[in-house]
C-alpha cells in the first residue's frame, strides 16, 4: 500500500536516514511501509535502513531488483552486493544485466562478482565483449576475473584490445588464470601504450613471485 502524503511526519527523508541508527520497533514497521512509497528517493533511504535492520526479506529484494525507477535498482543491486540474500535472487541479478540503464548492469555485474556467481558466466561475457558502454565492461571483466570460470578466460584476455581502464581490470582478472595463452597475453600487455596498464602487469608479476 502506497504513503498518504497527507499523513507522512515532517522530515521524513531526514527520518529514513538516520534509521539504521535508531531502536524503536514502530520505527521498523514504518521503514517497512516506505519501501512501497510513491517516491523513489523514499523508496532508495527505505531499503538503506531496512537492510541496516535486517527487515529486508526475499519478496522486498525481488521488488526492489525489479522496480520502475533505475536509482532504485542500483541501490538494490549495490546492497545485494554485500548481503546474504537467497541464491534464487541472483537469478534476477543476471537479468539485471540485460537493464537499459549502464550503471544498473554496472551495479549488477558488481553483485554477481561479489557473489561469485558461476551461472552468470555467459551473461557475464556477453556483456564484457558486446556492452556498449566500457563501464559495463570493466564490471563483467572484474567479475568474471573474481569467478574464475575457464570460460571467460578468451573474453578476458580479448578485453585487452579495449579501453585503458578495461584493459587494467584485465590484467587483475588474468591473475586467477593460468597457461601459456595467459603468458603470452600479460607479456603483449606488458608493452601496452598505457603506463598504468604496464604497471598492473608489473604489479601482478611482483605478486607471483
Amino acid at each position: 500500500m502506497h504513503s498518504d502524503e497527507s499523513t507522512l511526519p515532517d522530515g521524513t527523508d531526514d527520518t529514513l536516514l538516520v534509521a539504521g541508527y535508531r531502536d524503536d520497533g514502530s520505527l521498523d514497521r514504518f521503514i517497512v511501509h516506505h519501501l512501497d512509497d510513491t517516491d523513489a528517493r523514499r523508496r532508495v533511504l527505505a531499503l538503506r535502513a531496512a537492510q541496516r535492520r535486517g527487515l529486508i526479506d526475499a519478496a522486498h529484494w525481488r521488488t526492489a531488483l525489479t522496480d520502475a525507477d533505475a536509482d532504485v535498482r542500483r541501490e538494490s543491486l549495490t546492497l545485494v552486493a554485500a548481503a546474504r540474500v537467497d541464491p534464487t535472487l541472483l537469478d534476477v541479478v543476471v537479468a539485471a544485466l540485460t537493464d537499459a540503464d549502464a550503471l544498473v548492469v554496472d551495479a549488477a555485474a558488481f553483485a554477481l562478482g561479489e557473489h561469485l556467481h558461476v551461472a552468470a558466466v555467459d551473461e557475464l561475457v556477453r556483456v564484457a565483449a558486446e556492452h556498449d558502454d566500457a563501464r559495463c565492461r570493466e564490471s563483467a571483466i572484474a567479475a568474471l576475473g573474481a569467478i574464475g570460470d575457464d570460460r571467460a578466460r578468451r573474453t578476458i584476455i580479448d578485453a585487452l584490445d579495449d579501453r585503458p581502464a578495461v584493459r587494467r581490470r584485465a590484467i587483475v582478472a588474468l591473475a586467477n588464470f593460468e597457461g601459456p595463452d595467459i603468458d603470452a597475453a600479460l607479456s603483449r600487455a606488458g608493452e601496452d601504450r598505457d603506463w598504468q596498464v604496464r604497471a598492473a602487469v608489473d604489479q601482478l608479476r611482483r605478486d607471483e613471485e
